[in-house]
């Protein structure tokens, strides 16, 4: 347990970068592996759970040189992995877990997938299935919804699959399975889920189109290795963009961050509720939309959140549910039971630690309804290993009458190392 506790700040100011995009670094680990020859990667993200994918990628014979600026990724072609001789650790990194099982079941060798204590309870039923018709043979705990995952390598045959969710991580496991399989795969969502994965399959060479309500993969392309640079994570550059909101007299500019279409729900969402947020010096990185973030603090007002932007910034909910706290008026939040299978039950934990902090919630089954309040008070928060949660919560005691102290701050490592010292240096 490794508590950390913030006190109430007089303003939140000056400028800041945010660690690479969690899922872009994904992705170019996964593609750059997969792809002919030497990918370079910066602003790689170094978080625990991006390292799983590296690990894992580098248990399947996968050599990779990185000095702390560049990582670069020697690959091997899209039959160039070999059978790993352990069990593959996904730590507590759903996407890790989730997206290679696609790949390993076109792969002609057995793997085993586990994770984390967390990882363990996430239900994994939503990619196995669409898997196994096409053909995949996978083995899991609780009638096949809970790592550890046993994965025997077939030949894939493409299928069309309309996945009851917008999930970008049943959708990317279907991708990457459509790289093996014969003839097309074609993934329809019903509403967009984020499209980082269509947009780094174009960059490094593969047959992929985007298509209304979907995408479509056609296997036969070999993957040639590119450069990529990953731009600053949004979901990072969530917690202090609210934090600029709700503390008077602040002003921040986040450099660098990742505005793709299908990730910017969460400036949506805070500039409909009178958040003061600024898009400058737009531009292109290797395939990806990026800007700088200039936010100053404003008098948010409760709104209606739902429908298709909720996809749009579904991991931001954690501390969406923070702001509307500090929100003048009622903000309601449906939609996004998506929530409840994270980490932990998200719409719980942020129901329960914002009551400790004097907040005005109550739970829905796919959501929350949030009376905001003059002022939080301080208090002692509980994570519940979730990264997000931990998070949002000292966000939330920046605002507070009082300091709030979460009860273990470890998680945090999974995604954004460098959170606190961010958040010391910017606080006054």
């Amino acid at each position: 347990m490794k508590p950390y506790t913030v006190k109430p700040a007089q303003g939140v100011r000056g400028e800041i970068s945010v660690p690479g995009d969690k899922s872009i670094s994904h992705r170019s680990i996964m593609l750059g592996s997969l792809a002919r020859g030497t990918t370079t990667v910066r602003g790689l993200l170094r978080g625990e759970d991006n390292m799983s994918t590296l690990k894992a990628f580098q248990s399947m014979g996968i050599e990779t040189v990185d000095d702390g600026e560049t990582l670069t990724i020697h690959g091997k072609g899209l039959h160039g992995l070999t059978e790993p001789t352990d069990v593959i650790d996904c730590g507590n990194s759903g996407t890790t877990i989730r997206l290679i099982s696609g790949l390993l079941a076109a792969q002609n060798f057995f793997s085993v997938l586990t994770g984390d204590q967390y990882l363990r309870k996430r239900p994994m039923k939503r990619v196995l299935q669409p898997l196994s018709l096409m053909g995949a043979i996978i083995h899991g705990r609780a009638g096949g919804d809970k790592a550890p995952l046993a994965i025997v390598g077939q030949k894939l045959k493409g299928i069309s699959y309309a996945s009851p969710v917008a999930s970008a991580q049943v959708k990317s496991s279907l991708m990457l399975a459509g790289l093996y399989a014969d003839g097309e795969t074609r993934v329809m969502e019903p509403s967009v889920s984020r499209d980082h994965s269509e947009r780094m399959f174009r960059h490094f060479g593969a047959d992929v189109a985007s298509i209304p309500g979907g995408v479509v993969v056609r296997s036969g392309n070999e993957l040639e290795g590119r450069e990529i640079v990953v731009p600053g994570d949004i979901s990072s550059a969530a917690f202090f963009i609210v934090a600029a909101l709700i503390v008077p007299g602040s002003e921040l500019l986040i450099k660098g961050v990742g505005v793709n279409p299908t990730r910017t729900g969460i400036i949506d969402i805070l500039t409909a509720m009178g958040g003061s947020i600024e898009l400058l010096d737009c531009r292109e990185l290797s395939g990806e939309p990026v800007a700088d973030l200039l936010v100053r603090s404003s008098i948010l007002k409760g709104i209606e959140i739902g429908g298709d932007v909720v996809p749009r910034a579904i991991d931001e909910f954690p501390v969406i549910s923070v702001a509307a706290a500090c929100a003048q008026g009622r903000t309601t939040i449906r939609d996004a039971r998506e929530l409840r299978v994270k980490e932990t039950d998200r719409i719980a934990a942020m129901a329960a630690n914002l009551r400790l902090a004097g907040g005005c919630i109550e739970e829905t089954d796919d959501g929350m309804v949030i009376e905001g309040v003059e002022r939080l008070n301080g208090c002692a928060a509980e994570s519940r290993g979730d990264h997000r949660i931990a998070m949002s919560m000292l966000i939330a005691g920046l605002a507070a009458n009082g300091p709030v102290t979460v009860d273990d701050t470890e998680c945090i490592a999974t995604s954004f190392p460098t959170f606190t010292a961010l958040l010391e240096k910017v606080a006054c």
